[in-house]
């Protein structure tokens, strides 16, 4: 997991110098707190991790910079069965695991799957930038518990 941090960190770090976003100590603190993990944790979740370091930080502080985050493509949301919003700092194309009970998203890379592809044209003249396959079922914590 350190070196995905070190390279989300420089990632993150040579994106901004490009965009022109300053590099701030909170913005740091918070897309550090993302890259960190890959619990795809929600905005609340990541705000209460910043606050150990910054006290003073506000919920709408961290909301506006993960949409700031998310603009420059530094991170991107995976909405769980319509659901809470979650959050992803691994830029690498992968697909996710969901348990339908817990909630946990658990990362797969891309070629786990059978490459997705669309049959023919997109409706309506759609262009595809990207996809993203979310599996569903149960962790195992759930299913042994189902189990029992």
């Amino acid at each position: 997991m350190q070196k995905s941090l070190a390279r989300r960190m420089d990632t993150f770090r040579s994106r901004c110098t490009e965009l022109g976003m300053a590099l701030t100590h909170q913005r740091l603190v918070i897309y550090e707190a993302l890259a960190a993990t890959d619990e795809h944790p929600t905005p609340e979740a990541v705000y209460e991790r910043v606050r150990k370091s910054i006290p003073s930080i506000s919920l709408a502080t961290v909301y506006k910079n993960i949409r700031s985050f998310e603009d420059a493509g530094l991170l991107r949301q995976v909405n769980l069965l319509h659901e809470s919003v979650r959050l992803d700092a691994n830029l690498d194309n992968h697909h996710h695991l969901v348990c339908v009970q817990c909630k946990s998203v658990t990362d797969i890379p891309e070629d786990a799957i059978a490459p997705v592809r669309m049959n023919g044209h997109a409706p309506g003249k759609f262009r595809i930038q990207r996809y993203n396959v979310e599996v569903l079922g149960l962790c195992a914590h759930c299913a042994s518990a189902r189990h029992s």
